[in-house]
This record gives structure tokens, sequence and C-alpha cells, in this order.
């Protein structure tokens, strides 16, 4: 018999409320505790969100959407297709966390952005010819766990297209992942059939966000051909098939043309959805309806998204409509029962995990039985959305008069500077810096002593000049540790800063923090986004005393270190009621008067990161141009009152360039570093294709890993970089910062950085 659900959610976050899960991780790679304790953590925070969900009414709850890192490692898990490299390692927890993490005899699995996201997967390691084993002791365990108390789990896998469009070749073929697709799915084949076996009746969400972007179009044979052959695996399983982020018009056409039970559809990313809905309908298909925001934090406006559903309905019978989610709530924070500092204004307009919940049991209520159907309590929450959503329509803390008056001549200040090679010739004459520079990308270890004065400062135990000289010391001490080694060009360390977003946005107005709005990034790493709600500016100047104090300390240039407008947008929660090109307009004007603060108080070297450059991109193509036309501006806007000897550096997180070199370039920074080290030479050939002329810093190590590299292994890899591009146009530095990583780890680290460079310039 088939189940019949009205509302599900497509995935919930699992780093824990209070981030348990993250901390008790931490605590097992110490070694402080024992795999026992990871998993008793796990277990209570499944229970605890499968109630959460319960509670709000939602009818089934996923199995299959926890990880103790990565959903995507879990796959090459299940299914067996562990790299030949991890082999070695019987014990399964330490191989799972050697993929994720490295171990000192192996280096981890390349890692990279999910779409358009922040959160990061392990990206699949795959090679002809390659043995696997299916295994879901894990999905499993969970599902009867689900159902002992009294659940109606579902069960939730990444998709074999998705899977393998986000793989890479270990094999060095010629062709890319996908072209494994026949030796892949058998492994998918008995993946369903061991699910299959799990009940009489098994719901499966196969996640297939690939559909959703421009390959949906190339994979329509693929598409059809392994959908008819998994819904033949087992009559036991019913298949949905659910993609997000975007539309997914073309993969629709063939989906509907498969066995499968459903479809997801995200209709609040892709409102183009709306136009298969007859593909859908003439089907017999039923339809899972991404209707509540996975991505945004604003509270929904439950009247337009009935008015919404009441419009699918029209075409797709209502019976056969589940209300969802539009992705899974991964991407927001769990709740906002624990904001007690927050405007309560600010914190009315907004809907974190668990009020998601209510607000997709209260949409899909009122769309299946009326308004009138109603209890007190429901009808209470309603009227008070309805409130809410008002209030902040007509709030005056949206507007800044002075904002919109300077917005109003911003197009003077959409160029780029002077020619490059105008301003390179000055900047190696003032600065005189060799081939092969050693740098750093800027952050240093945020050790539980930094942690705890920032704590202290910032609870009242201490007084601000207690907290300024205890910083002091860390950047000096940092400082002098650079000095020690033989880093070219320094940096403060970033000790004041918890995050590299969220300390610029506490100091600008119209942006509101939460206390406990983590969202997962990848693994243990979570950040906590800034929620702009309003007009965007700087009241004063951000970063301009920790910058020249550290430079008091050195004669070597000590770098400026600032988050760019395009990554402080892409890692916020945007306000949704203005397009978002005019807020990172807004962003770049505050980023403009601090970089030119920081080059009139002697910083003559500025590195303005745009580590989310490349995850802003919309999926489909032809939405791209938009984008890139507002996001270099606004890096130009930042940047341009640079003087011609000012040095002007960037950073970009682990991304593949290729299809955004032209746009790289078009940025104009007179620096880049990028994150290479576990991609290899792969995205820094891109460079030398395209003909890059400005000066690049590859990462030669991974931070991610708690590995320790030795000098031959970099020396190694700057050799190896020399392959591709002149050393004059090189600079060496880590992947990343260092803020996540243990002083232990980092001296030894850089150390042989700074060796291994001096042997390869001794050499050229």
């Amino acid at each position: 018999m088939s189940k019949k659900f009205r509302t599900w959610v497509s995935g919930f976050p699992r780093i824990g409320e209070q981030r348990e899960l993250k901390k008790i991780l931490e605590n097992y790679w110490r070694g402080e505790v024992a795999f026992d304790a990871v998993q008793k953590t796990a277990t209570m925070l499944k229970k605890r969100h499968w109630e959460y969900q319960k509670s709000a009414g939602i009818d089934a709850v996923s199995v299959g959407d926890f990880s103790y890192y990565d959903q995507t490692l879990d796959m090459i898990q299940m299914l067996g297709l562990v790299p030949e490299r991890f082999r070695d390692i019987d014990d399964g927890v330490r191989r799972y966390f050697a993929m994720a993490r490295g171990d000192a005899e192996h280096t981890a699995m390349e890692m990279t952005k999910w779409f358009n996201t922040n959160y990061h997967y392990i990206v699949p390691e795959l090679a002809q010819g390659m043995r696997h084993a299916v295994d879901i002791s894990g999905i499993e365990a969970d599902y009867e766990a689900a159902k002992a108390l009294g659940l109606t789990p579902k069960v939730n896998v990444i998709g074999p297209l998705t899977f393998l469009a986000n793989a890479k070749r270990s094999d060095k073929a010629a062709e890319d992942a996908l072209g494994l697709y026949h030796e892949v799915l058998p492994a998918y084949f008995k993946l369903f059939e061991a699910i299959s076996r799990l009940d009489e009746k098994v719901t499966v969400q196969v996640d297939e966000p690939i559909l959703s972007t421009d390959k949906g179009v190339a994979l329509s044979l693929l598409i059809k051909d392994a959908y008819d052959k998994l819904c033949a695996v087992s009559e036991n399983l019913e298949i949905f098939v659910v993609t997000y982020f975007d539309h997914a018009r073309e993969a629709t056409a063939q989906l509907v043309q498969t066995p499968i039970a459903g479809i997801g559809l995200d209709f609040v990313h892709g409102e183009e959805n709306l136009e298969v809905l007859e593909l859908v309908r003439d089907s017999g298909k039923r339809l899972v309806a991404g209707i509540v925001d996975g991505r945004n934090v604003w509270v929904a406006d439950l009247d337009a998204k009935v008015r919404l559903l009441e419009i699918v309905a029209r075409t797709v019978p209502k019976e056969r409509i589940i209300v969802s989610t539009s992705c899974s709530l991964l991407h927001v924070p769990y709740t906002l029962r624990y904001e007690t500092k927050m405007d309560e204004r600010i914190r009315s307009w907004l809907a974190f995990g668990l009020e998601k919940l209510d607000e997709l049991a209260l949409s899909a209520r009122i769309f299946f039985d009326g308004a009138a159907s109603l209890d007190g309590e429901e009808a209470l929450r309603y009227a008070r959305n309805r409130e809410a959503n008002e209030e902040r329509r007509r709030s005056g803390m949206i507007f800044d008069p002075a904002v919109r008056k300077r917005m109003v001549t911003i197009d003077a200040l959409k160029k780029k500077r002077v020619d490059y090679r105008e301003r390179i010739a000055a900047q190696h004459e003032k600065f005189a810096y060799p081939p092969l520079c050693t740098t750093t990308i800027g952050s240093f270890p945020q050790t539980p002593e930094v942690r705890a004065v920032r704590r202290d400062f910032k609870n009242g135990v201490i007084d601000e000049a207690a907290y300024v000289e205890k910083m002091k010391g860390f950047i000096e001490e940092c400082v002098r540790f650079q000095e020690e080694i033989g880093l070219e060009v320094l940096v403060h360390g970033e000790f004041e800063r918890n995050d590299m977003v969220e300390y610029f946005g506490e100091r600008l107005k119209g942006v509101a923090f939460s206390q406990n709005g983590w969202v997962q990034s990848y693994g243990s790493r979570c950040v906590k986004p800034p929620i702009i709600f309003g007009d965007v500016s700087r009241p004063e100047p951000m970063t301009r005393f920790w910058s020249t104090f550290a430079q008091s300390l050195t004669k070597k240039p000590m770098k400026g270190m600032l988050t760019g407008p395009v990554t402080i947008l892409n890692w916020s929660f945007v306000r949704d009621d203005q397009p978002r090109s005019e807020t990172c307009c807004q962003i770049a004007l505050a980023i403009r008067d601090e970089v030119d603060d920081l080059q009139k108080a002697g910083i003559g070297m500025i590195q303005v990161d745009e580590a989310a450059f490349k995850e802003g991109y919309p999926l489909r193509s032809a939405d791209r141009p938009a984008y890139e036309k507002f996001a270099l501006e606004s890096f130009w806007i930042a940047t341009n009152v640079a003087e011609i000897g000012t040095q002007i550096h960037t950073h970009m997180c682990y991304s593949d360039f290729n299809d955004i070199i032209d746009t790289i370039e078009a940025m104009d920074a007179d620096v880049i570093s990028i994150e290479t080290a576990r991609s290899g030479n792969v995205l820094l050939k891109v460079f030398k294709e395209h003909g890059y002329e400005k000066e690049v810093g590859p990462g030669v190590y991974d931070i991610h890993s708690p590995r320790i590299p030795s000098v031959e292994e970099i020396e190694k890899q700057i050799r190896s970089l020399l392959e591709v591009l002149p050393a004059r146009q090189l600079w060496i530095n880590p992947d990343c910062g260092l803020k996540t990583r243990r002083w232990e780890e980092v001296k030894p680290s850089l150390r042989n950085m700074v060796e291994a460079t001096l042997k390869v310039r001794e050499s050229l």
C-alpha cells in the first residue's frame, strides 16, 4: 500500500542546536574520548531531531540525512567506493575520518562547495574497475530506531547522477566521472536492494540537485536509464527524486517517463518549475512541493505560501501534493529559542530550522483543510505571522537616508584601477619582494586562551583596556614567530576576530547577529552568518587599530585583512525586500572606506578576501551574467580607491575556476591566493591556459587536515607549481587561514614551508 504523506522535510541540520556533535567530534579527534561517546551523542541528536519533526506535525522523518562529517562521504562508505589509497586502513571509523581529514600516512580527499552553498562536501575519487561493497548497517539501525519511536521514516540518499557529476577521476582518464556510470550504477542497484528489505514498503528520497543545473540537459538519456533500472530493483520501493536550488524543467520531462513515485521541485528558488506542472499531473506522480525556504531565515509569508500551493493545485490534484521545504534545513540555524539578546522586532521577522517546521505544518494545514480548521494555538501563530510580515514591510529600521543618498552616485565607482602592469611595477619597486614570496592567508590559531579573552570581554569580566593589552600580546607573539621563521609578508593573526564575516558584520549598521545561529560549513566547522536586515553602512574604522599596531612591530610588509563585499553577501542571510546586487554595493562602499583608511595609515598591502565569490554563481548559465556584473562591480567599488602602490590581494576557497577564469581576471586583484593542495595543479593549470598574468599564491599544503607536511613534500609541490607558472608570478602560502589548527601543527608546517621555499629559490 502506498504511503500517503502531506508533509515532509528534505533534510534536517545535524551538528546539534548547541553544537553537540561538533564538540564531541573534536574531543574524539584530540583523543579525549572513545568513538562510543560520539555514537551516543549522535543517537541522542537523531532522536531529538525526529521528535521535533513529529511534534511539529511533519508526516515523514528522514533517515540518512545525519552524518558524522559529510553525506557524500557517507555515500562513498555506504557504496564501498573507497579510494584504493585508503584501503590499507582496516578500521572503518579511522578510514572514514582519514578520508575526510587525512592522517600521518594519507592526505585527505578533496573538498569543495556543495553547488552554490557554503557547505563543503568530500569529492569522490573514482577509477575504472573500482570494487564496491554495499553496507547499509547505519541506515538500517536508524530506520528501526525511528520506527520504534512511532515515526514514519523515509530514507535519504544522494542519487547516482549527482554522485557521479560531483566526483572526479583518479585514474587520469580523459572523460569525467560520468564515464563510469555503468560501473557505479550496479553499486546503487545493490544499495536499493538492501534498502528494500527494511520494510514492506520503503520510501526513498533520492537527492539529485545536479538536475537543477545546466547538466540536466546533458544527462537526459542517463536520467531515464538510471531510474527505469533503479525502480525495477524492487516493488517494495517508492522512489522520489528530489531536486533543489533552481528549476529542473528539462529533467522533469525525463523523470515523468520513469516509474518513480514522485518528483521534488523547488518553488522558492526555481519559479520556472511552475511550467512543468502539467507534465507531473499527466504522469500521475506525486509532487513534493518545496515552498518553505531552506536557505534563508526570514519568516515565511504564510498567505503567500498557501496562494502558491493553490496555484500548483490548479494543475496537480491536491491529494498528490506533499508540502516540503525547498531543500534541506542544513543551511539554516536550528532555532530562535536561544536568541535572548536579539532586538525583539528583528527576532519576530525570522524563522530558523524549528520555526520552519511550524511554518511548513501550518501552511499545509491551511492549504489542505482551510484556515477555519486551525485550533486556538494555530490560529494565534497564523495571526502573529501576518503581523510580523506587515511590521517588517513598514519598519523604519530597514532604510537609511544617508546610504540611499550615497547609492545615487554609485555607478561612477564601478570601474577598474589603472593598468595592472603599471601597478605591479610600482609595487615591486616599493616592496622589493623576491620570487616565490612567502606569506600566509591571514588567521592564526584561535587557541582556548584567545577565545577566553574575547569571551571575558564580551561578558564584562575584563574591561576594554585589559582586552586590548591581551590581544596586543597575541599579535606580538604571532609577528615575532613569523619574523623568526623568515616569512616575507606578514599578517597580524586576526585574534580579535571570531569569524571573517561575523567580525565585520558586527561592526556594520543594518546587520544583526544571533547568539546561537550556527550553520555547518564542513565537518565540525560551523559559522554564524550575519543577518542583513537593512541598509548597510560603516559607522567607524573596523581594522585600522589592529593593523597599524601590528605594522609598528616590524619593518616587513604587514597585510591589512578585510573580507570582501561579495563574500559578506554570500555568507550572510540577506534581506529579500531588495535586489541582492543593491545590498552588495552598499557593503562594497563600507569596505571601500576601510581600504582607504588602511592605506592612509601606512598599510601598503591589503587583502580583500572573496572566499565565497564562486559559490554565489547561479546554477543556470543564463542567470550568471547578471551575478558576475554586480559581483565584479562590487569588488571594484571596494578596491579601486587603492593607490597605484597599494597592493590588493584576494583569496578564494575551494572552487572549480574553469568556467569563471575570465571573471577572476576581470576582478583585477594584484595577487590572488587559491586553495589547491587537495586538487594538485589542476586549478593552477587553468590560470596558465588562460594566460593569466597577475600574481598567484596556490596553497602548498592543506590546512583542513592535521597533517604536518615535510620539507620534501612542500618542495616537491613548489617545483610542480613551477612547471605551470614562473617563479616571479608565484607566491608561496598555505591553502587557507590557520585559525582552526593548533600551534603544534602550524609552527612546524610553516617552518617547513619557508625552508622548502628557500631551497627551491636557491636552485632557480
